[in-house]
């Protein structure tokens, strides 16, 4: 019962993170290992939860990717399909001690994406710079088999490689964002599903209170005034979990 609470919790308030500004990764995660679950497994059942909220946030930009970039979609989506599966791979060769050890690592670069990547992403629009087609699907490639591996702080990775490429538009950067996210995440999951890595029952949990979660964040981001502070607690987590896990190893 302790647990069935902490998942629940720990969703209703990962979902509603998402909504708002992103970084439920942060108590999802942390969540499913607390209550028992390995940290492979539990990185493999967290992105599963996740991925119903990047098809819905896909489909809701679904007019944004009409927009031409520097990049052709059909290259976008190749990279996304090969680093989600590529990463899963990884994920499914890591010794669960090294990743339990890298977990930690992971969670700090995790919660810098989400401090600095604003600030590079804008840095990088004003700078104008674009990369070459070989560097930009490279770039893309590697941070998608980021995401396939370990799904936190994706979203802000995506978005600064986007304008690293040459994307301006950041509305057609935000639902390129979500799409490379749920195709990223839908082959990775089902890459773990098919290695025996989800536990199908605390992801149930976990998903249904994140979406109950994402809903009410939904409503309540419109009530929000202060985006920094919202952002600054976020990160006071991401790192407050870093540490917790840095004690744990």
């Amino acid at each position: 019962m302790l647990s069935f609470l902490i998942l629940a919790l720990a969703g209703l308030a990962a979902g509603a993170l998402n909504a708002v500004a992103g970084g439920g990764t942060f108590l999802s995660f942390p969540a499913l290992v607390w209550t028992g679950v390995p940290p492979i497994t539990a990185n493999a059942t967290a992105t599963l939860a996740a991925l119903p909220g990047y098809l819905s946030s896909a489909w809701a930009f679904r007019h944004e990717l009409r927009h031409k970039g520097p990049m052709a979609l059909r290259t976008i989506l190749i990279a996304a399909v090969a680093g989600g599966f590529l990463g899963a791979l990884l994920l499914l060769i890591t010794p669960e001690k090294l990743f339990a050890g890298v977990v930690p690592w992971l969670l700090l670069l995790a919660t810098a994406a989400f401090a600095f990547g604003p600030m590079l992403l804008k840095a990088l629009q004003r700078s104008g710079r674009t990369m070459g087609a070989v560097s930009a699907f490279a770039l893309l490639l590697a941070v998608t088999v980021y995401g396939g591996y370990f799904n936190g702080g994706l979203g802000i990775m995506l978005l600064a490689a986007l304008g690293l490429i040459g994307f301006t538009d950041l509305h057609a950067m935000n639902g390129l964002k979500n799409l490379v996210s749920a195709v990223l995440s839908l082959v990775s999951v089902v890459t773990y599903a098919v290695a025996g890595l989800i536990d199908w029952q605390a992801v149930l949990v976990l998903g249904i209170a994140s979406a109950v979660g994402g809903y009410l964040g939904a409503h309540l981001s419109k009530r929000i005034t202060n985006m920094a502070l919202l952002r600054g607690f976020i990160i006071a987590v991401g790192l407050v979990m870093a540490a917790v896990f840095f004690v744990r190893g």
